[in-house]
């Protein structure tokens, strides 16, 4: 319960310096992001992506999935479940997307609005087809621990996946830190990647 609680006063504490960035800062990091990923030889080279709609103070995802998806990368993104499981559908382009609706079953978990794929879903199991996999993150540390909104939703999806997929966090600067405290269901990531550093690989 211990490491619960110290998760919940660091997801407070990162939640509210997100909230104190201005625009302008927070879409210059959402671009060099973008452009650190989309040089990766590994997204190069992918058929397949896992990514997702970013939402509110998280880096910006959308001109990303947009420039993998003009490039012929086959793109995923996600569709939260009643029961807090990620479903997966293609994106096809922004009018593929529509905000969440409510829904009943998951605690709340998600945020109303939040943009969604509209394209017939997947199942659960497709993020298995993925090369390389996008992930939202509140902070990663240096083992590849990753702090997320506490809903499980990604450590559910990410345990269906083979160690050998390169799974990266998206995070500012400053969210790259030494230690997060852990639960045993939490899974880490490979990589992550920030607006300064680019791609920082975990061993």
């Amino acid at each position: 319960m211990q490491d619960a609680d110290s998760k919940h006063t660091v997801r407070k504490r990162l939640l509210a310096a997100r909230a104190g960035m201005d625009a302008g800062a927070r879409s210059a990091a959402g671009r060099a992001v973008r452009d650190a990923l989309l040089g990766l030889p590994e997204l190069e080279m992918a058929a397949s992506v896992a990514a997702y709609a970013s939402f509110g103070s998280e880096p910006d995802t959308h001109g990303l999935i947009f420039a993998l998806w003009k490039r012929g990368t086959y793109v995923l993104l996600p569709r939260l479940l009643p029961d807090g499981d990620l479903d997966w559908a293609s994106y096809e382009g922004p009018d593929s997307l529509a905000p969440r609706g409510p829904m009943q079953g998951n605690g709340g978990s998600g945020a109303l609005g939040m943009l969604e794929p509209t394209e017939p879903p997947r199942g659960p199991e497709a993020i298995r087809a993925a090369d390389v996999i996008l992930v939202p993150a509140l902070a990663v540390d240096r083992t590849g621990m990753r702090l997320g909104r506490g809903g499980g939703s990604y450590d559910r999806a990410l345990a269906r996946v083979g160690p050998q997929i390169l799974t990266i966090g998206l995070v500012y600067d400053d969210e790259l830190v030494d230690s997060l405290p852990a639960e045993p269901h939490d899974q880490r990531l490979r990589a992550a990647v920030t607006p300064s550093r680019g791609l920082v690989r975990f061993s």
